[in-house]
């Protein structure tokens, strides 16, 4: 139970911080193309004028460090286990979950960075926090797909590396920001990116750790702790090479929901931001009354000079 509750609030998490940045960015680039510029944290509320509540400016920040530091303390806790009974294999799980805090510990350094920066204490570039974001990323992707290659259980393992391609997407995303950081296409990928990572922190849990979504043929271990590696398992080749095909094909659903998500974002900001931005247009002039009139005053003149 308290596994699936961590996965469903961590789920929770990145699909909001998705989703404001999706958002943000879009109404940023509505307003403003011209002047237009990927930020790694927009401010709250996702509005280029300035907000009478100040103190909500920083909300978003204050948030993401503190799911940081409870993500934090969770993977300390789950890691000093050493009953050999209760967790399997132990040292894997162990050092799996050290090195997951650690990355964790790191993302909390860069929302500090990122605190420091907007209230001009410390000023970093946006360039620079992008850059930092990126190897932050690749190190949640190199992790991820260590935990996957020293998995003893086959679900696992999938779910694992599957979050380790998406870890490398983001990191591939702030890569291009740091350098091109007016590419919207870029700043619209990363929020796709964290968004799709709760999505799919979610259906972890639901394939590890909820009976109805194990696949066919898979199972929990009764003696083992939820939530811990070599918890679920497949028993014949056949079973597991089916959950590795529904999973696949999970994730591609899960892919297009969030394409679908942003094409549904992206026109709804720009109808409503285009709107308010541009306001109502005036009626154009009549084409045919222009032709008379100025018809009218040639011949007048005309005959003036006649």
């Amino acid at each position: 139970m308290a596994a699936i509750l961590y996965n469903v609030l961590s789920s929770l998490g990145l699909v909001w911080l998705g989703l404001y940045h999706l958002i943000s960015a879009t109404v940023s680039h509505v307003k403003s193309p011209n002047s237009y510029s990927a930020k790694p944290l927009y401010p709250f509320p996702p509005s280029s004028s300035p907000s009478p509540h100040r103190r909500l400016r920083h909300l978003p920040l204050y948030l993401i460090t503190v799911a940081l530091l409870v993500a934090f303390i969770h993977q300390v806790i789950i890691s000093s286990e050493t009953d050999s009974l209760v967790k399997g294999h132990t040292p894997v799980h162990r050092f799996v979950s050290l090195q997951f805090a650690a990355v964790i510990f790191l993302f909390i350094i860069l929302a500090f960075c990122l605190l420091l920066s907007e209230s001009s204490l410390l000023p970093f570039s946006n360039d620079f926090i992008f850059a930092l974001g990126s190897v932050l990323f690749f190190l949640q992707y190199s992790v991820a797909a260590a935990a996957a290659s020293v998995q003893v259980s086959d679900l696992e393992a999938k779910c694992d590396s599957v979050s380790a391609r998406i870890s490398a997407f983001a990191a591939l995303t702030c890569l291009v920001l740091a350098f091109q950081p007016k590419l919207f296409a870029a700043d619209v990928g990363l929020g796709a990116a964290i968004f799709l990572q709760g999505l799919w922190v979610f259906q972890t849990g639901l394939t590890l750790h909820v009976d109805a979504f194990i696949p066919e043929g898979c199972h929990r271990l009764l003696d083992v702790v939820d939530g811990v590696e070599g918890s679920t398992k497949c028993v014949l080749d056949e079973s597991k090479l089916r959950a590795m095909a529904v999973l696949d094909l999970i994730f591609l659903v899960h892919v297009m929901l969030v394409v679908f998500i942003v094409m549904i974002t992206l026109a709804s900001v720009a109808k409503c931001v285009g709107v308010r931005r541009f306001g109502s247009y005036d009626s154009l002039p009549n084409p045919s009354h222009s032709e008379n009139s100025s018809i009218i005053q040639m011949k007048a003149l005309t005959g003036t000079q006649a």
